[in-house]
């Protein structure tokens, strides 16, 4: 595969364009002109940008990072060619929530998409590999030229030493041993520490039970004693009961008195609202209903006019967005006219520059008349004409030219490019935005008038409820004193309603208490009085009557908890079923950590097939970039590596390295990944931004020459701010130097 094109509106860049060769590229360009933004780029445009990423301390996704610095929203295009195929790749973002998320594949020059190319699939399809393995191996940055594990780099690796099936992951594998052994017990989690809290619940609950069965017998006791007492209580209160019966008769006499006041002030109220014309209570309740219904209304009127004024809001931002396109003003068929008839171009005639050309000719022929004789005539007269003919031809190429160059500029004024697919592109998008502008104004028309139709429903309930409540209230000016009226009326109902209920009440107690009075005929002989008063006798019976309540409730309580613990046998058959339970997941446990110890066995012996593959080509190309400073390299299954130095046999672990060195050795292990996990059919092109930094210029050079025989077999570009990169290479027509500057408008 070999890029050919990058356009992008992505970070600081506004459609900038990158031109690329194939074989190796040098892109050079000082620090903060975008260098890692177009490597960002590329990687977003074979494989999207993740949304599902999110900003924390320290770390900004994707999206927020490289969102474009003009406002524009996130888009690019792809150029490459793919076997026998040109393709070209587009990136838009329709919602700024999924940037670059419309994703388009064209045959160059066509406008047939590529049948079974999406934007999830284009980068694992055309480089063969996954993003995390594409980012691990063939995608370096300078603070990121260390090797990290990865799963999917983990398969393909342990393809190299197996069947060459890439389903197998031994990190996978362990991890999803420790959940399963996590899931039975970790720390305090897990099925094991819950069977055992179980387990410890249910042997409590066989214990309280045992206990409430107790408590439950000694409060029987104590009922029975209390309700023997009550009944001694009660024999006392029959006693007063006769004692007190004449003085029933003085009580029902106050009872008649009380009735009849009763009676008397039910007919006053009655008589009041009947004067002032008070509504009945379904007239209020139906207009306190409609100035609650009212006031559900206004919300919902706050509401709309709230939606119409988003709408207005929505119908501005999208004027603004239509008016930053240079086809601002215009409607859509004029700008697609605008786009086919190029602009005129204004500019310094050649007319008087041939006028005098020929007058200068015409001037010296006529000398050469004069001065020679006539003989020579016709002999000298071709050589003024010859020169007058050149002169034309020339000025007519020269104007040809500068008629060109001034189309050029004209078109790049107006557009911002002088590329035709570009301009027209504009005014595809110029297209979209003045479609949206006009569905904003529509639905801003509509809200508005849904908003003024609602308001105006609220005006004419208000002056159908005052209306109506001025007939009993006529100093009624707005809905408060319309509320405040009809609260009124409500209250004089009520206490109508209370006094009519106090009178029947009233009367019914004097009738009953009529029939309960004894009729008195003559002197009774009062009885003896009884030795206690009848508040003591009471005072005694409801703190009898109260703790056996207490002891009832006690009961209840025991008897609820008795429910709730269940049948003791059940309980007993529980904790028995918990206790195989725990047994059996303990034998689980125990084997699952069996399995992990195997696994982790197998996984060392595989390691001893794993690191001599690798290890040998990273210690080949180690070499290379070296001088032969270091012999071998030695890498374990987590890709952590060693070297060791020629004729030392001590391999030296990374961390002990100079950084130089460390990243020198990361690069040899990054490319001999290169050579033995990436697909030779794809040619995956390899991208290192700043990678040679720290490298001295010795090994500088060294690398920049294995990376001049890698490009033999796949493109590779090298962005750096160095210019000894561009300066290894100044006499070398196979490689391509490119001198990035900065964005536009950037400083």
């Amino acid at each position: 595969m070999q890029i050919h094109r990058l356009t992008a509106t992505f970070g600081k860049l506004r459609e900038q364009t990158l031109e690329l060769q194939d074989g190796l590229n040098i892109l050079q360009a000082p620090n903060e002109t975008g260098k890692s933004t177009w490597c960002a780029f590329l990687l977003a445009m074979f494989y999207g940008v993740n949304t599902s990423e999110r900003n924390r301390a320290g770390f900004l996704a994707d999206k927020t990072r490289y969102a474009p610095w003009s406002g524009a929203s996130m888009s690019g295009r792809l150029d490459c060619r793919v076997g026998d195929d040109t393709l070209s790749l587009f990136r838009t973002t329709r919602r700024q929530t999924a940037p670059m998320g419309e994703f388009q594949a064209l045959y160059a020059g066509t406008a047939d998409p590529v049948p079974g190319l999406t934007g999830s699939n284009c980068g694992d399809a055309l480089l063969g590999v996954s993003r995390e393995v594409y980012a691990r191996s063939a995608f370096l940055r300078q603070s990121g030229v260390a090797v990290s594990q990865d799963p999917e780099l983990e398969r393909r690796i342990a393809s190299l030493i197996t069947s060459g099936e890439e389903d197998t992951s031994y990190s996978e594998a362990l991890e999803a041993l420790k959940k399963q052994l996590n899931r039975r017990r970790h720390n305090k989690t897990g099925q094991l520490p819950a069977l055992e809290a179980e387990l410890q619940e249910t042997e409590a609950l066989l214990a309280s039970q045992a206990e409430l069965l107790r408590q439950r017998e000694t409060f029987l006791t104590r009922a029975a004693q209390l309700e023997e007492r009550q009944s001694v209580l009660e024999a006392e209160l029959i006693a007063l009961d006769r004692w007190d019966i004449q003085r029933q008769c003085l009580d029902l006499q106050r009872v008649e008195q009380a009735a009849a006041l009763a009676e008397e002030r039910a007919e006053s109220l009655r008589l009041r609202l009947e004067k002032e014309g008070v509504p009945e209570n379904d007239v209020t309740g139906r207009l306190r209903g409609a100035i609650v219904n009212l006031n559900t209304t206004r919300r919902s009127a706050e509401k709309a006019q709230a939606q119409s004024d988003e709408a207005a809001a929505a119908l501005t931002e999208a004027e603004e967005r239509l008016s930053a396109s240079p086809f601002y003003g215009q409607t859509e068929e004029e700008a697609r006219r605008s786009v086919q008839t190029p602009p005129p171009v204004t500019g310094q005639t050649f007319w008087p520059l041939l006028l005098v050309a020929i007058l200068g000719a015409t001037a010296a022929l006529g000398a050469l008349f004069a001065l020679l004789p006539l003989a020579r005539w016709y002999l000298t007269f071709g050589l003024p004409a010859g020169i007058l003919l050149v002169t034309a031809l020339l000025l007519f190429t020269l104007r040809k030219k500068d008629l060109a160059k001034a189309k050029r500029t004209a078109l790049e004024h107006l557009f911002g490019t002088a590329d035709p697919e570009a301009i027209s592109a504009l005014a595809d998008t110029y297209a979209a935005l003045l479609n949206a502008r006009d569905a904003a104004q529509r639905d801003a028309t509509a809200k508005s008038a849904a908003a003024k139709s609602v308001w105006d429903t609220i005006a004419a309930n208000e002056a159908g409820i005052l209306a109506e409540v001025r007939h009993f209230a006529p100093a009624a000016g707005n809905m408060a004193d319309a509320d405040a009226a009809l609260r009124a009326s409500a209250t004089l109902r009520r206490q109508l309603a209370e006094a009519e209920k106090a009178a029947r009440e009233a009367r019914i107690r004097a009738e009953l208490q009529a029939q309960q009075t004894p009729v008195l005929s003559g002197e009774i002989p009062a009885p003896n009085q009884p030795e206690r008063s009848r508040e003591a006798v009471l005072d005694e019976l409801d703190t009898v009557k109260a703790e056996g309540a207490a002891i009832q409730s006690s009961l209840d309580r025991i008897a609820g908890r008795l429910h709730a613990t269940g049948d003791p046998l059940a309980l007993q058959a529980a904790a028995e079923r918990l206790t195989d339970q725990i047994h059996s997941l303990e034998r689980e446990y125990d084997s699952i950590q069996l399995a992990m110890s195997t696994l982790e066995h197998a996984n060392t012996q595989l390691q001893g097939r794993f690191s001599p593959a690798l290890g040998k080509r990273s210690a080949e190309i180690f070499q290379q970039l070296t001088n032969s400073r270091y012999g071998n390299v030695i890498l374990d299954r987590s890709l952590h590596v060693a070297a060791e130095p020629a004729g030392s046999g001590v391999p030296r672990d990374v961390e002990y390295l100079s950084a130089g060195a460390a990243d020198q050795l990361y690069l040899a292990v990054r490319l001999a990944i290169c050579d033995l996990i990436l697909p030779p059919e794809h040619a995956v092109p390899i991208v290192l931004d700043d990678a040679l930094s720290s490298f001295d210029d010795a090994r500088c050079a060294s690398a920049l020459s294995y990376l001049r025989k890698e490009a033999e077999k796949r493109q590779i570009l090298l962005f750096t701010c160095h210019s000894r990169e561009a300066d290894f290479f100044q006499d070398d027509p196979a490689v391509s130097i490119q001198l990035l500057t900065a964005p536009a408008g950037e400083v």
